[in-house]
């Protein structure tokens, strides 16, 4: 499937405006790729050295930001398969600093982060082949609040935007 429609409003919480916001067309798969892409050459361009300083005293670093991404995207990726699934519990949230914290990505080396990225945007293109269209909009609970697969899968790229935004003008 490489293309998918965009959610609805009503699909999501509100408070995911801001990522689904930030994307654009419905070529999903030609869109997370492209983003790899994106994330791996800046890593590249910047160095080592870019990816473990924070740009201000108490912010993460480049390789915290990753670490972030791709833990954001792995349980972005679970609820949606969850909820294709016809998953009926609802799913925790998560508080993202803990997560980052208890990560400890400053001692990852930064390749492996990269390499991680891009196995865990794999897994996700793999994922999605596999759905059948009508499981998209199968409705979970989240953190209290009512999701789709589409719109949690669709979050992912506008995080990932909005973190990359960051990572641009203020590292």
């Amino acid at each position: 499937m490489k293309t998918m429609d965009q959610p609805k409003k009503g699909d999501y919480s509100p408070f995911f405006s801001t990522y689904l916001n930030l994307v654009t067309g419905n070529n999903y798969e030609e869109q997370v790729l492209n983003q790899s892409n994106s994330l791996l050459k800046l890593f590249h361009e910047k160095g080592t050295a870019w990816s473990e300083k924070p740009y201000a005293e108490g912010k993460w670093t480049p390789k915290e930001v990753l670490g972030h991404i791709i833990d954001t995207e792995r349980i972005m990726t679970f609820r949606a398969l969850c909820f294709a699934r016809g998953e009926k519990s609802s799913l925790p949230g998560f508080d993202q600093d803990p997560y980052v914290l208890n990560a400890r990505f400053g001692h990852v080396p930064i390749e492996n982060l990269l390499d991680d990225f891009v196995s865990q945007r794999m897994a996700l293109v793999s994922l999605i082949r596999t759905l059948h269209e009508d499981t998209l909009d199968l409705v979970g609970t989240a953190n209290g609040n009512p999701i789709t697969p589409r719109a949690l899968f669709w979050i992912i790229p506008g995080h990932f935007i909005h973190h990359l935004n960051i990572l641009i003008e203020r590292y």
